[in-house]
């Protein structure tokens, strides 16, 4: 049997979605806000974070550890991440458990504690989270990195905060946040499984039936477009250096995503694109090298990781920028392009075999797009891509006077960077 998803709006906004998987023997749940970093004021950098973490501390009948335990007790998982534009917590368990699963999340959802006790307890542990990143050379090259491309903007701040910001939140400030932002119109609940949608929706409209009515969270608006290259280093007594440079690109409402996504595969999202097979494959300049597409509602930037030996950065940035301007010359064969079409698509239906993956695309898709896209018509578009859209998207992002670079490593020779990009 076919897996089916459907989709219910409440009449106070809630939207629940489901996919029915007959033949799986677990499920997955989701609920997702949309609300993330970049809808925070400068003193309120990492709230949403912050109330990510909270929301696992207890509510008025479960603490911490029963939380936990209820879900890992059954052989389930339940976690959460905080992005940009949205939070999620999700939890995948055998379908048997569903209803217990379904319960524990939207309890921590509604009726978080908030205790004094709890928050002074986990902002020691949020401290160390933002020091593990700025100890970690590659992460904290993407944090420079976003910092410079997004000066002043919520966007180029980061998403766990600062050691300062999070120090002078209280539980007033996360319950004033929450109210504002965790609402029936800004939620989405998805699951994925062996469930049955009417039932999931009578269970969850139950659960969330006390979630006020409210508007969508406001966000900045996406940055202009820089008009010359920026550049950030950091200098670091370790053994590699980190490169990350990053172009500003398309929200992921633009037609053009299609394109843009496939674009990203041919230059460096896998083990035949080409920067994995011209840095480290022909030259062994470096171990890990790819690109990733960050995708926004009004903008996104396509970006690129390197970790490789000092003596290695120009002739690696060199490779890159000659990448660039190769993808924005000459149209790619129709070989390549077919390979990157079938590993795309090919990885979409693989990963839309588990529940969670299935889970994840309902929540995504909601957020995003604001309805269920069928799987088969995004798979119908990208095969549609020619040589020539993938040209034109090159010609529109790949430019070198948009482009932000960061360096984290011993002696970063920046003077070496602007004469590159001729800043």
């Amino acid at each position: 049997m076919a897996n089916k998803s459907r989709l219910t709006k409440l009449p106070n906004g809630l939207r629940i979605a489901t996919c029915e998987m007959p033949h799986a023997q677990t499920a997955a749940m989701g609920i997702w806000a949309s609300v993330g970093g970049r809808h925070e004021p400068a003193p309120l950098n990492g709230i949403s974070h912050f109330i990510e973490h909270m929301l696992f501390k207890g509510t008025q009948r479960r603490s911490a550890r029963r939380i936990m335990e209820e879900v890992e007790g059954v052989g389930g998982d339940m976690n959460a991440f905080t992005a940009e534009e949205r939070t999620c917590y999700y939890a995948t368990a055998a379908a048997e458990f569903f209803p217990r699963v379904c319960d524990v999340l939207c309890d921590i959802y509604m009726n978080p504690r908030f205790s004094r006790r709890d928050i002074d307890r986990e902002r020691g542990v949020i401290a160390e989270e933002i020091l593990m990143y700025q100890d970690e050379p590659s992460s904290r090259v993407q944090e420079l990195l976003e910092n410079t491309q997004w000066p002043g903007h919520p966007l180029g701040r980061p998403i766990t905060g600062t050691l300062e910001s999070i120090e002078a939140m209280d539980a007033d400030a996360f319950r004033s946040y929450r109210t504002s932002h965790y609402h029936a119109p800004s939620t989405v609940v998805t699951a994925a499984g062996n469930v049955q949608h009417d039932e999931v929706v009578d269970k969850v409209s139950r659960l969330l039936a006390d979630l006020p009515k409210g508007k969508s969270p406001a966000a900045k608006s996406f940055p202009p477009l820089q008009k010359s290259p920026r550049i950030v280093t950091e200098a670091r007594d370790i053994q590699q250096t980190q490169l990350a440079l990053s172009v500003p690109a398309f929200s992921h409402r633009d037609e053009r995503r299609f394109a843009l996504h496939l674009l990203n595969v041919i230059l460096g999202a896998n083990a035949s694109s080409r920067l994995f097979q011209e840095m480290r494959e022909k030259r062994g300049l470096c171990y890990s090298v790819s690109s990733h597409w960050l995708s926004l509602n009004d903008g996104g930037a396509l970006g690129i990781s390197a970790g490789l030996d000092r003596r290695n950065l120009e002739k690696s940035l060199r490779l890159i920028l000659s990448q660039f301007d190769l993808l924005c010359k000459k149209p790619i064969g129709t070989a390549e392009l077919r390979r990157a079409k079938e590993y795309t698509i090919g990885s979409n239906r693989m990963a839309l075999e588990r529940t969670s993956s299935q889970n994840a695309r309902l929540g995504g898709s909601l957020i995003a797009q604001g309805q269920i896209v069928d799987p088969e018509i995004v798979n119908e578009r990208l095969r549609s891509i020619t040589p020539d859209d993938i040209l034109a998207v090159a010609r529109d992002i790949l430019l070198p006077a948009r482009l932000t670079v960061a360096v984290v490593g011993p002696n970063p020779d920046e003077p070496m960077i602007k004469n590159l990009l001729a800043v």
